[in-house]
């Protein structure tokens, strides 16, 4: 009789959409919720026109963006002083615990990214940055 907690394979159909803590929705994709993952979790991350997260970090935990459509500035670092921007095409990296916003550039357009992230479970290792909002965009 096979082991029925072994891992497998599974799709999942993107049907859910979560509202982050940094104030983005999220449809829901891969993660310890969904499929049992262990070590990392994927979603499709929109920005709406205008529209921008908090300042946060992800504690103890890699981050990935690969951008789909739309152009999105982020300002980074411990002040979020430094500064890049995105289009579709572009993949970008944030190492563990770096303090980060992303906005859209567009007032008209969303903007669409896959993201994937070393965290299972995708708001476990959110933590805001109030005291960086000020100088946000």
């Amino acid at each position: 009789m096979p082991d029925q907690t072994a891992p497998r394979c599974l799709v999942v159909r993107a049907t859910g959409e979560h509202r982050t803590r940094q104030g983005l929705s999220n449809l829901l994709g891969i993660s310890r919720e969904s499929t049992g993952a262990r070590a990392l979790c994927m979603h499709l991350i929109t920005i709406p026109p205008g529209a921008r997260a908090r300042a946060h970090m992800h504690e103890g935990h890699e981050t990935a963006i690969y951008m789909l459509t739309g152009r999105v500035g982020m300002r980074f670092g411990p002040a979020l002083g430094e500064y890049v921007e995105m289009e579709p095409g572009d993949f970008l990296y944030i190492p563990a615990d770096m303090p980060h916003l992303p906005f859209n550039l567009s007032d008209t357009e969303p903007a669409t990214a896959v993201g994937a992230r070393t965290d299972p479970s995708e708001q476990e290792s959110v933590v805001l940055l109030p005291e960086l909002e000020a100088g946000a965009p």
